[in-house]
């Protein structure tokens, strides 16, 4: 079996500068903190980041920023596709002086944008933001008598996924509501690591314990703290 446990420095290794990443979690729930720790080391400049939203900055958490704030805080993303972004005021900052493109995309389509992706498929059609701007430059079907937008895939370079509980060969599961935008990242990406509160040889742990297959993971690090609000 391929040995996929690293240290936080060396899954993110690979990672470039202008690379897309996508990073789990909810305004911090669920992000895999070690590994964005490592990749904010590293130092990595102009990268597209997909995820929920802009995390959370210090100001709001009351001791440090979590989530994808630690990249934004560092100045290291150019571009952000998310669905929430009001709790991180550098992202207004950063649109109003042409520092940051953000797109914004409805919530349930980013995650189905991300599904089909890791599905294979070519989109997924919708009927929210239909007759909005969200409609703008996207293709309208009418399917028995009612319009769909057609929104298609999101990919990425790199996925940064938490875990709750991995084995080695990178079946994962999340508790409660750290599952949220994890599962559908570890599909989409080329490369996936996976920051895991509890790791376990393989066989150890009861087949059903694990939600996701570990066909998805390329690189395993343990050593993620356990999950609080």
């Amino acid at each position: 079996m391929i040995n996929k446990i690293r240290t936080a420095e060396e899954a993110v290794a690979g990672i470039q500068d202008g690379m897309t990443i996508m990073v789990g979690g909810f305004l911090g729930t669920g992000s895999p903190e070690i590994l964005i720790d490592a990749l904010v080391k590293k130092g990595v400049k102009h990268l597209t980041v997909i995820g929920n939203d802009g995390g959370l900055p210090a100001a709001a958490t009351g001791t440090t920023d979590r989530g994808i704030a630690k990249l934004l805080s560092a100045g290291m993303v150019d571009h952000i596709i998310a669905s929430h972004v009001g709790m991180n005021p550098l992202i207004g900052k950063g649109m109003n002086d042409g520092s940051l493109e953000c797109t914004l995309v409805p919530q349930g389509s980013l995650a189905e944008k991300i599904r089909a992706a890791g599905a294979g498929l070519g989109g997924v059609l919708t009927p929210t933001g239909v007759g909005t701007i969200i409609a703008e430059g996207k293709e309208t079907i009418n399917i028995d008598g009612k319009d769909y937008l057609l929104e298609k895939p999101l990919k990425a370079d790199y996925a940064l996924i938490r875990a709750s509980v991995c084995d080695k060969f990178g079946n994962f599961t999340c508790a409660k509501a750290t599952k949220n935008f994890n599962y559908v990242m570890a599909m989409a990406a080329d490369t996936v690591a996976i920051a895991t509160e509890q790791l376990y040889e393989v066989g150890e742990k009861d087949p059903d314990t694990y939600a996701m297959s570990g066909i998805f993971a390329t690189y395993i690090v343990g050593g993620e703290k356990p999950w609080q609000i």
